[in-house]
């Protein structure tokens, strides 16, 4: 048995109330690690829910408070973690980069799992500054811009198993779900749609970054015959959508780190039709789980073939590869690797003068 600290972004609730990836996998890590045997204890906003023993600094998620600073929430919590540092076997953050000069002088072992996109060009430097962080991908290709990161390993995301149920694509539609951005592109799922003759069902939010993009390119999509616009869906929605779709369109324009939604697909036995940027080739298999294309015409054409993907093959893709315990258990075997391994380096606070 390990004892692991999770530690959270603020931002979100663990599990989120609605959008927010990072908090899910999250959630999902920890209660899975909990049903593993090992002693967990979570650091998130005080309106999470958790298997694990809970340790919070704000009482409800960033998101949800009027909050004006978010950072000063999310120093308190590094600092909350380092005081009780001692009581853990190793710290696992999912907090980007903001602990890495404090974490550089705790005796306990520390992991951190880089959720987010990382061809930033600020990154190259500060990830330079830090290369004895250990860190760990969500994909092989999310690695790509940042060759001089500590990389220790890749570690997929994962679903529990009786999160969604298997459908059978009953429904005459095809869904996109996630948010409205630029690099989403639900202007090419509702093309792919409408050269397709098929209707299509639209799940997503709409950030604040992406207002004006919402309002000049996408809103007046929405208005298009075959499309239907449901706005922002919970988890209870989202199963029942996948699962009676006939296929989850993903016509990405930006280097995905991992799409969650691909195996929430694949867990209710959806077929996907994606754009081969990012991580899409590692989690999809073209002809078996989906199809990966490079231009409308090929996703429209790919549409009319959907019925040649097996539904029960994606379902089972997904149990193998992409469950909550497949995902703990390679994290946990990363754990003892790192717990067990040599000494750690230890930094001096003082800088070293030549004499």
């Amino acid at each position: 048995m390990l004892r692991i600290a999770q530690i959270a972004p603020l931002v979100e609730s663990v599990p989120p109330k609605f959008y927010g990836g990072t908090e899910r996998v999250v959630a999902y890590l920890t209660n899975a690690l909990v049903k593993l045997g090992h002693q967990v204890t979570l650091f998130a906003s005080g309106d999470s829910v958790t298997n694990a023993k809970l340790v919070s600094v704000t009482p409800t998620s960033l998101r949800l408070s009027n909050c004006v600073d978010q950072v000063a929430g999310h120093i308190l919590q590094i600092q909350e973690v380092m005081d009780r540092a001692h009581e853990f076997d190793l710290l696992h953050f999912h907090t980007d980069y903001l602990h890495f000069p404090v974490s550089r002088f705790c005796d306990t072992r520390s992991l951190t799992t880089l959720h987010g996109r990382l061809d930033i060009p600020e990154l190259k430097p500060l990830y330079k500054k830090f290369s004895d962080i250990p860190v760990i991908s969500i994909s092989n290709a999310q690695r790509r811009p940042l060759p001089m990161a500590n990389w220790v390993d890749t570690v997929y995301h994962g679903l529990p198993v009786d999160l969604y149920d298997y459908g059978e694509g009953k429904g005459d539609y095809v869904v996109f779900l996630g948010r409205f951005s630029p690099e989403k592109r639900a202007d090419r799922a509702i093309e792919i749609a409408r050269k397709a003759n098929i209707k299509i069902k639209i799940a997503a939010k709409v950030d604040k970054a992406d207002e004006r993009y919402f309002e000049k390119e996408i809103r007046p999509l929405l208005d298009e015959p075959h499309v239907e616009y449901l706005q922002e869906i919970g988890e209870k929605e989202k199963g029942p959508l996948l699962a009676n779709a006939k296929a989850l369109l993903f016509p990405i324009d930006w280097p995905e780190p991992f799409g969650m939604v691909l195996i929430e697909a694949m867990a209710c036995g959806t077929p996907v039709i994606a754009y081969s940027h990012g991580s899409v080739p590692e989690i999809i298999e073209h002809g078996k789980t989906g199809f990966i294309v490079n231009n409308i015409d090929k996703a429209a054409e790919a549409l009319k073939n959907i019925h040649l993907i097996s539904r029960s093959a994606c379902r089972e893709t997904f149990e193998k590869r992409f469950s909550d315990i497949v995902m703990a258990e390679n994290y946990v075997r990363l754990y003892e690797k790192t717990v067990f391994k040599q000494p750690k380096l230890s930094f001096s606070l003082t800088p070293a003068y030549r004499k």
